[in-house]
């Protein structure tokens, strides 16, 4: 963080970086709240249909550990938010953005 020392400022000044300030929190909050709601629970065959691979593969990668997903009793779910994750992970990064 950047140190920065005020000897004068303006009350429209002030108004001007509070107001700035808290559109910027305001907007971090929404984007956070949206990506919260929009995290659902697939089920196995959702899942499979999501990431467009059979069910048996996805028994495959769950038995490595290889995908992300939690077990309730004897069902399997998979978290929307941390499957997209988990297929960022694979990018591979092409010459431009080196």
């Amino acid at each position: 963080m950047q140190a920065v020392t005020i000897t004068q400022i303006t009350i429209h000044e002030l108004e001007t970086i509070i107001e700035e300030t808290l559109k910027r929190i305001l907007a971090d909050y929404k984007t956070e709240s949206l990506s919260k709601k929009n995290d659902e629970f697939l089920t196995i065959k959702e899942a499979a249909e999501y990431l467009k691979i059979v069910v048996p593969t996805i028994y495959g990668l769950v038995s490595r550990s290889s995908i992300p997903f939690m077990k309730r009793g004897k069902r399997l779910y998979f978290s929307k938010d941390e499957l997209n994750k988990w297929i960022k992970t694979g990018k591979k990064r092409v010459v431009f953005e080196y």
